[in-house]
């Protein structure tokens, strides 16, 4: 029996990257066309949050579930935070967010075939082992502002354990957000671990189709903070996300 589920989670996460492949393929040309000018990645943002994540979340047997704790004004910028420990919750974070937001994310992403292409270009690209590539993460982020866009960072800056609840924070997406002074808001994804983790990397076999949750919260304020209030931004942000996550059935 335990092979039994091992088998059958095995060939439902291939036909993860199955659905996750051919949805894109399907949009590759537009997305493309989007690439050819800066300011047209709100097109593929809004093809990723209404037509590639949610054909993947139903197609894999997953039912979104998205919930804002506020209305945010979207005539205003955020720097959207996440808990990340699933494939799933680049998806959930592109639903949960109305209004186009670029990413922050890992340089090891950008060898993925087809993807690679879209992603090293839409997303900024960060090698946290290199001092450069930090800072270069500063100044893309600053000319991503200026044209009008969200940021999303997953502030652990890694995936954690399947144990760890939820790691440390890094400082990124605190300093731009005190840089810029614009507001944080949290997402906390309670079900994307139990739903689909990392089973391959770490053998966590576990996971099954269900409601997926994303809940928005409401914006924690920037304003008149300057760097030296980074530590404190910081845990202030990642204990409001502990105990929203605790409420919220997370394990």
């Amino acid at each position: 029996m335990v092979y039994l589920r091992k088998l059958l989670l095995g060939l439902w996460n291939i036909w993860f990257y199955i659905i996750s492949g051919a949805s894109l393929l399907l949009v590759f040309p537009f997305l493309l066309l989007c690439l050819t000018r800066e300011r047209w990645y709100a097109g593929i943002f809004y093809a990723a949050r209404y037509f590639w994540s949610p054909l993947i979340m139903l197609g894999m047997g997953f039912i979104p579930v998205i919930k804002h704790k506020v209305d945010l004004d979207y005539g205003k910028q955020y720097m959207f935070v996440a808990n990340h420990l699933s494939m799933i919750d680049i998806m959930m974070t592109f639903m949960a967010i109305r209004k186009p937001a670029v990413f922050v994310g890992k340089m090891e992403l950008d060898r993925l075939p087809f993807f690679a292409t879209i992603y090293k270009r839409a997303a900024i690209l960060v090698n946290r082992d290199s001092i450069s590539s930090r800072k270069n993460v500063y100044i893309q982020a600053k000319r991503k502002l200026e044209l009008g866009f969200n940021m999303v960072i997953y502030p652990e800056g890694l995936v954690p354990e399947p144990e760890v609840f939820l790691a440390p924070f890094k400082n990124g997406a605190f300093s731009i957000a005190v840089e810029h002074q614009i507001p944080i808001v949290p997402i906390t994804l309670p079900d994307c671990k139990k739903r689909f983790p990392f089973q391959f990397s770490y053998k966590y076999w576990v996971g099954k189709p269900g409601v997926v949750r994303a809940n928005v919260h409401a914006p924690i304020s920037t304003k008149g903070l300057t760097q030296k209030d980074i530590p404190e931004l910081k845990e202030q942000v990642r204990e409001f996300m502990r105990e929203a996550l605790k409420k919220e059935g997370y394990k």
